[in-house]
């Protein structure tokens, strides 16, 4: 399955570009208006970059949380520092946990931060077009058919034209 995403300026242009690929043959139902008064990103299927981030940090959460406990309670073990008047085992289940905490500091950061900004591809341009103001059609169907729709949309000078292979 192939797609290709054209961005168009407003809302008139738009409706044009969809009536223009319905003269040439292009089936509707293969084609998408996404925009104000159409189907929006997330009817459509665009990632969400702050929900894929937010699984990035649980994901690394998992393995990194119990890894700086481990890491913070043998630290403490190996050097002996004493961090409250409480005793050995105190100070290092004290020390695991501060190693946890560091461990969920850095799925946080690292799984949050690279899953923001990598884990969404191209959907992050395309939500904050559309949160411009500008609208997306979206073709999917068969190489010829997006070769078809490519040279129909390159007339209505889209800002951006893009073509994707699933």
């Amino acid at each position: 399955m192939n797609y290709l995403v054209a961005v168009l300026s407003d809302r008139i242009q738009a409706e044009e570009a969809y009536t223009a690929l319905e003269k040439e043959g292009v089936p509707t139902e293969q084609v998408d208006i996404l925009g104000n008064g159409y189907k929006s990103a997330d009817e459509y299927g665009l990632i969400d970059p702050n929900q894929q981030a937010r699984k990035g940090a649980i994901r690394e959460a998992y393995w990194l949380v119990p890894f700086g406990f481990a890491a913070g309670y043998a630290f403490n073990l190996l050097t002996g520092i004493e961090i409250l008047p409480i005793g050995g085992l105190g100070n290092h289940f004290i020390g695991g946990l501060l190693g946890a905490a560091s461990g969920g500091l850095g799925a946080f950061l690292v799984g949050g931060g690279v899953g923001l900004t990598v884990g969404s591809g191209d959907a992050l341009p395309y939500r904050n077009r559309l949160n411009e103001g500008k609208y997306l059609i979206v073709v999917k169907g068969k190489e010829e058919l997006t070769r078809q729709a490519t040279r129909v949309l390159r007339s209505f000078e889209p800002e951006n034209i893009q073509g994707y292979a699933e």
